[in-house]
């Protein structure tokens, strides 16, 4: 049963599992998410998915096989915005792909993080 309660040393400790590119590309993902956020939330849910949230679930990312991933737990956000995400990534649903190589660009990444507030904050209004 997946953690709901914040924990960060889970999220540490699955970070330190990875091989080192693919843990440094996802703890700048998640130092990028945190100074967005501040006051986000993270746990591991499912065993190998990291999610950070508020209320809610916001956003998330997990190390796989073949890539790495980049949750955005909104199918209309990566909707709208799957043409500025496909000029750099590969997009699969609400979910983008990418790797240490061809790492997200924080501009994107902070666009699609206040994007995810501002849908939370409507869905509480």
């Amino acid at each position: 049963m997946p953690q709901s309660k914040h924990d960060p040393e889970a999220v540490d400790g699955y970070l330190a599992s990875l091989p080192d590119a693919e843990r440094n590309t996802l703890q700048e993902l998640r130092q990028l998410i945190e100074a967005t956020v501040p006051e986000v939330e993270e746990r591991i849910s499912y065993g190998t998915t990291v999610i950070f949230a508020l209320r809610r679930d916001l956003v998330g990312f997990a190390a796989q096989k073949k890539h790495l991933s980049f949750f955005t737990m909104s199918p209309m956000l990566a909707g709208a915005m799957q043409e500025v995400i496909e000029e750099t990534h590969r997009l699969s649903g609400a979910t983008i792909h990418f790797s240490p190589e061809n790492p997200l660009p924080a501009s994107l990444v902070t666009d699609i993080v206040q994007a995810r507030l501002n849908e939370e904050a409507d869905k509480s209004t």
